[in-house]
C-alpha cells in the first residue's frame, strides 16, 4: 500500500477533526428535534390553538431548549475531551512504564522518536500478558504510547520497535487527535441511551407497592423515545467513526515500514499479537478502538452489543499481507 504524505494526511485527519466537531452539535440538536417531534405526536406537548398548530408548538419548544442542549453539549465536550487522557488510563489500567526497569523500550522509542525529529512521548504500560498497544493524547504534553506487559516481554526488540513506530505514526498522522474527538462525539449519545435504558429497567423492574399507573407509564415511554433517538444518533454516530477508523491502520502500518525500514518485523508482530490480543481490563468499545488490535470480543453492555457490530480494525491476516509485499 503507497503511504500518503505525513503532512497530506495531517491535513486531512485535522479537517476530519474540525467536520466531527462542527457535526457534534449539529447532530445532537437534529436528534433533540426529532425527540420533540416524537411527543408532540404522542401528545406530550400542548399544542397551539394557531394554524398549523402542531409545528408551531414543536418548534417553541425546541427553541427555547436551544441554548440549554448547547450549554450541556459545551460541558459534556470540554470535561471529556480534557479528560480524555485520565480517562483512557483509568479505563485501560495503563500506569507510568519506568525508565529504570525498562531501559529497552525507552531506548526504541527515542530511537525512533529522534530518527523522526519527534518528541518523545510519554510510555505507559498495562499489567497484562496478552499483546497489544495503543498511542492516545491531543497534543505533545499528552501523547502517550502505551504497550502491554506481554508485547514487552514476549517479542523480539525488532518486533517491538516496529509496533512502538506503528503508534508513533499514529501520532504523526494525528489520528489520535481524530479518534479522541470521534470518541467524545459518540460518547455522548452512549451515555443518554444507557441512562435512559437504565431508567426504564429500575421502573418497569421496581418494587410491586402502590403507584401511579400512569405517571410511571409516561415516564417509561418518554424514556424509550429518548433510546430510540440516541440509538439513531449514536447509530449515524457510529457509522461516521466506522468510515475513519480501518484506513488509518493501513497508513499507521505503512508509515511503520516506512520508519523502520522492516515491515516484515511489523508482520511477525501483528501475526503474535492476533494470536492474543485480549486485555481483560477493557471493557469499553470506544477506548477498543484506539488499539493496534481489538484488545477482546466485544465491550460488555447494552452499547457494547450494539457497537460491535461495527469492526474498527481491518482484518489482521490481511494486513500483514499488505506488509509482506513490501
Amino acid at each position: 500500500m503507497e503511504y500518503i504524505g505525513i503532512q497530506a494526511q495531517k491535513r486531512r485527519n485535522d479537517f476530519r477533526s474540525m467536520l466531527l466537531l462542527f457535526m457534534f452539535p449539529c447532530l445532537v440538536l437534529g436528534m433533540v428535534y426529532i425527540f420533540f417531534l416524537l411527543l408532540a405526536w404522542l401528545g406530550f406537548i400542548e399544542e397551539t390553538e394557531t394554524e398549523g398548530h402542531f409545528w408551531l408548538s414543536v418548534n417553541s419548544v425546541y427553541l427555547n431548549s436551544v441554548p440549554y442542549v448547547l450549554g450541556v453539549v459545551f460541558v459534556w465536550f470540554t470535561i471529556a475531551y480534557f479528560l480524555n487522557t485520565y480517562i483512557i488510563k483509568v479505563s485501560t489500567g495503563a500506569t507510568t512504564l519506568e525508565r529504570k526497569k525498562n531501559k529497552r523500550v525507552y531506548n526504541l522509542v527515542e530511537n525512533l522518536c529522534m530518527s523522526q525529529g519527534m518528541k518523545i512521548p510519554k510510555i505507559n504500560i498495562i499489567n497484562d500478558e496478552s499483546l497489544n498497544a495503543f498511542a492516545s493524547g491531543i497534543n505533545e504534553r499528552t501523547y502517550t504510547v502505551t504497550l502491554s506487559k506481554g508485547i514487552i516481554d514476549r517479542l523480539k526488540d525488532e518486533e517491538l520497535e516496529a509496533v512502538i513506530a506503528h503508534e508513533l505514526s499514529h501520532i504523526r498522522n494525528h489520528d489520535v487527535h481524530l479518534l479522541i474527538v470521534s470518541i467524545v462525539f459518540v460518547g455522548v449519545f452512549s451515555m443518554v441511551a444507557q441512562l435512559a435504558f437504565s431508567t426504564i429497567s429500575s421502573l418497569s423492574g421496581g418494587s410491586s407497592k402502590k403507584k401511579n399507573d400512569n405517571s410511571d407509564g409516561a415516564v417509561i415511554l418518554v424514556l424509550f423515545l429518548a433510546i430510540i433517538v440516541a440509538l439513531i444518533g449514536l447509530l449515524l454516530a457510529t457509522l461516521m467513526r466506522f468510515a475513519i477508523s480501518r484506513k488509518r491502520e493501513y497508513l499507521a502500518d505503512a508509515g511503520a515500514a516506512e520508519m523502520t525500514k522492516n515491515p516484515l518485523a511489523l508482520a511477525s508482530a501483528l501475526s503474535k499479537i492476533a494470536k492474543d490480543p485480549n486485555i481483560e481490563a477493557v471493557t469499553r468499545e470506544d477506548v477498543a478502538q484506539l488499539f493496534i488490535q481489538h484488545p477482546g470480543n466485544k465491550a460488555e453492555g447494552f452499547i457494547g452489543n450494539l457497537g460491535g457490530i461495527f469492526a474498527t480494525h481491518p482484518p489482521i491476516e490481511k494486513r500483514i499481507r499488505i506488509l509482506e509485499q513490501f
